[in-house]
C-alpha cells in the first residue's frame, strides 16, 4: 500500500470580512518531491498570479484533496476555535492518511495535538502539529496555496456583489472604509462581516468619535 500524507493549512483566519478556508491535501509520500519541484512554497511567499498557475499543477500531483469553507456566521456563533478543530479532524477522518501533517493555529502545538488526536477515530495515523509547518513541508504549502486561492475568489465574488471590500483584513484601509460606510448607512453590517471581531468595536468608536468631534 502507497504511504498517503496529507497536510492541512487554512487562509483567512484573520480578516474581518469573509469566509476562512481550511484544505486537506492527499499526496503520495513518494510524489511529494514533485511539490518541491514545481516551486511549491507558503502562499504568504507568492503572487497571486504564482499561486493560480501552482494551484493547477498541484492538483494533477494530488491524490485527493477538499476545501471546507467557514462561513463569518458561523465564525460568530461557534467560535473560530472549535471550527478550526472540528474542520481538520473532519478532513483527517474523512481520507484516513497514514500521516497528518497540520499547520498549527495556536502557540502551544503539543496541546493542539493532543485535542486533535482525541477526535481523530483512527489512532493509527501519524499526527505532525507544528507552527510555520507551511513554510517546513511542501504538502501543507500545497495545502496553504489551495486555500489561499479560493479565499481569494471568495473575496472577489464579495467584491462584485458589495463593491470595494478590499482584502477584507483588518490593516487593510479599504476593508475599514467599507465597514464605516455599512455602518453610517444603516447601522447594519450585511452577512459577509464577522460581526464579533474586535475590529469592528474599534470601528464603532472611531465614528462615535468623530460624530462627537463634529457636534
Amino acid at each position: 500500500m502507497k504511504e498517503l500524507i496529507l497536510g492541512i493549512d487554512e487562509a483567512g483566519r484573520g480578516p474581518v470580512i469573509g469566509p476562512m478556508v481550511i484544505c486537506g491535501i492527499v499526496v503520495k509520500k513518494e510524489d511529494i518531491p514533485e511539490l518541491v519541484q514545481i516551486g511549491v512554497k507558503d502562499s504568504k511567499l507568492l503572487s497571486p498570479a504564482t499561486r493560480e498557475k501552482l494551484k493547477k499543477m498541484i492538483e494533477k500531483i494530488a491524490n485527493k484533496w477538499e476545501l471546507i469553507k467557514i462561513s463569518p456566521s458561523q465564525i460568530d456563533e461557534y467560535g473560530m476555535t472549535y471550527l478550526h478543530l472540528k474542520s481538520i479532524t473532519q478532513l483527517i477522518n474523512k481520507f484516513c492518511p497514514q500521516v497528518a501533517i497540520i499547520d498549527c493555529p495556536t502557540r502551544w502545538p503539543n496541546s493542539y495535538e493532543e485535542n486533535v488526536r482525541a477526535l481523530t477515530k483512527n489512532k493509527k495515523t501519524k499526527l505532525v502539529v507544528e507552527n510555520f509547518a507551511d513554510g517546513n513541508y511542501s504538502i501543507v504549502a500545497a495545502a496553504s496555496i489551495l486555500a489561499k486561492v479560493a479565499r481569494d475568489e471568495e473575496i472577489k465574488n464579495l467584491s462584485l456583489r458589495y463593491g470595494q471590500i478590499g482584502s477584507g483584513y483588518p490593516s487593510d484601509q479599504k476593508t475599514i472604509e467599507f465597514l464605516k460606510k455599512c455602518l453610517r448607512k444603516d447601522s447594519q453590517l450585511p452577512d459577509i462581516v464577522r460581526k464579533r471581531w474586535k475590529t469592528i468595536d474599534r470601528v464603532k468608536m472611531m465614528l462615535k468619535e468623530r460624530k462627537n468631534k463634529n457636534e
